[in-house]
């Protein structure tokens, strides 16, 4: 019976993890894209699948937003993100934004320079390294590697 008991209560804890983990996202997220460009459509997919309800908009001067989000120049990407207080530049794995939320450092945002193939909404398998960064006021500091 103890067994039982000690099983039940590390499959809530656990449960109660990934629960709380889900739940870091906010609920609403703005992504300022080309309207041109397929693979923010699917990254908003993406954010779409973990919950986030996505406002698309493709009718701004995107290096306007990426100045006010931030960004440093030459790490940008085809889409920004806004979503809480934090920004997301370029196709950024899930892992990485949800790490984001989870952590709550006190930065801009979080990037992902280029459209690395195999990153949400890029088709075709990871050939290399993805290589995450924090920035603040156009300043990049390394987040993570995946």
């Amino acid at each position: 019976m103890k067994r039982n008991a000690t099983a039940l209560l590390v499959s809530g804890a656990l449960m109660f993890g990934a629960a709380t983990a889900q739940a870091a996202l906010p609920d609403e997220a703005t992504l300022y894209k080309n309207p041109q460009c397929g693979c923010c459509d699917e990254y908003a997919r993406h954010l779409e699948e973990l919950g986030v309800d996505v406002t698309i908009i493709d009718d701004v001067e995107l290096g306007d937003i990426k100045q006010q989000a931030g960004v440093p120049y030459g790490m940008g990407s085809c889409h920004t993100i806004e979503i809480g207080n934090y920004w997301i530049e370029g196709h950024v794995p899930m892992e990485a934004v949800e790490a984001l939320f989870e952590q709550q450092p006190d930065v801009d945002g979080i990037g992902l320079a280029g459209m690395p193939i195999g990153t949400p909404g890029m088709p075709g398998p990871q050939s290399e390294p993805y290589n995450v960064y924090l920035f603040s006021d156009q300043d990049a500091q390394p987040f993570m590697t995946l």
